[in-house]
């Protein structure tokens, strides 16, 4: 379906069966990621239809939805803010309120779009946030952490914290030390973006939300860690969270500590869910209904 969005066409997928007890809009993670979970970096997951045909079952419609400039929605993908994607949030959850009839709705963020949610917190009519694999602090310190995790970057660390910190206090980011690869982390068409995303602490949004939060980690994600769901649990009281043993930041499954398991969760889409998701997620639902 085709939504009328702030910047034009919103292109979604509604996932509703003949019960509807609950709604949730599914927040995208980052990057040119599209509905499904995937996107032309090599991601390829289909995480996000997999967690709305098994959300349908229990009674969950969902929502889910290309973000501006990307798939069939309308917009520049590089020109955006957090502003710009509460907007676009706004237009979702109205349009999910309208054709199933509920009065509140859930938003159900993974990864970057658990700060999305944490930025349309305060819009009308939200029943609460389910942050999956959410960062906890600033952007800085998790890409110094993923990057120390990869073969050969180490040298160039030091390079992306100086470039990291001068973005986060509004200067131009000095790159000349670092190859193309790194460089292009901090591509001028980006840079207002990930500045503000640089300059946001997620713990301090959620401590000023009074709305039902469910906080659910991966003791398997390479890419967000745990600290980070604990920095999320800290920020104010009557917060659930939740930890599944051997999930993975891309929602599926893997043995603990094999990283080559874990990395074909990233590329392989035929990959069931975690089994232990749809059971946390309907767990904090059914609390707050």
């Amino acid at each position: 379906m085709n939504i009328v969005g702030p910047a034009g066409q919103i292109a979604a997928t509604l996932a509703a069966g003949g019960f509807v007890q609950d709604a949730a809009l599914i927040l995208p993670g980052s990057g040119p990621t599209d509905r499904n979970g995937n996107n032309t970096a090599g991601l390829n997951t289909d995480a996000y239809r997999l967690l709305a045909e098994a959300l349908w079952p229990e009674g969950v419609a969902t929502l889910r939805y290309d973000k501006r400039g990307l798939g069939g929605s309308a917009g520049d993908a590089n020109d955006v803010s957090l502003a710009d994607y509460r907007d676009d949030i706004a237009a979702l959850t109205q349009t999910l309120q309208d054709e199933t009839g509920v009065e509140c709705v859930w938003l159900i963020g993974h990864s970057e779009g658990g700060i999305l949610a944490l930025a349309a917190a305060d819009l009308p009519d939200i029943c609460g946030l389910i942050l999956i694999a959410t960062p906890g602090r600033p952007l800085g310190p998790i890409i110094l952490e993923q990057l120390a995790r990869q073969p050969g970057t180490a040298f160039y660390l030091p390079a992306v914290e100086l470039a990291l910190t001068q973005l986060a206090v509004g200067e131009a980011p000095d790159i000349s030390a670092l190859p193309p690869g790194l460089a292009a982390l901090f591509h001028p068409a980006t840079q207002d973006y990930l500045r503000e995303l640089a300059q946001t602490d997620p713990a301090a949004l959620l401590a000023e939300t009074n709305l039902p939060v469910g906080i659910l980690c991966g003791t398997e994600d390479i890419q967000v860690a745990e600290a980070d769901a604990d920095a999320l649990g800290a920020a104010r009281d009557g917060l659930i969270v939740r930890r599944i043993e051997g999930m993975t930041h891309t929602l599926k499954q893997a043995e603990p500590g094999n990283l080559a398991a874990n990395l074909t969760t990233y590329s392989d889409p035929t990959l069931s869910l975690h089994p232990g998701l749809i059971p946390a997620i309907m767990d904090i639902i059914g609390q707050h209904r």
